[in-house]
């Protein structure tokens, strides 16, 4: 269990995928610039399995926005796509309607 003070330290935010690019020599990462209001932001996800880019640029969905860079592969992921996962299936967590890019999730 965690305090209710450690979970609202994990920053959620809305953004909006705007490319998705294969990364070389890889069978599951995607390379995500994410469009957060503000700024933008490269993500590295595994969910390339899942999910083609046409199903993923233009559509919003929830990251964690301060996690620190991680290199994968060779290139610096920024956050992290949340999702949900039954073994067999993966799902996406994303805003039930159209809100502005880098709404905080409270």
């Amino acid at each position: 269990m965690i305090s209710l003070e450690e979970f609202k330290k994990i920053e959620l935010r809305v953004g909006k995928v705007e490319k998705v690019e294969d990364i070389k020599d890889s069978k599951k990462l995607y390379k995500l610039i994410v469009d957060f209001g503000e700024e933008k932001r490269q993500i590295v996800s595994g969910i390339k399995n899942y999910y083609k880019p046409e199903d993923l640029e233009g559509k919003q969905f929830i990251f964690i926005t301060n996690l620190e860079p991680a290199k994968i592969m060779g290139e610096v992921s920024e956050g992290m796509i949340l999702a949900a996962s039954d073994g067999e299936h993966l799902c996406l967590i994303c805003p039930e309607k159209e809100i502005k890019n880098g709404a905080k999730l409270s």
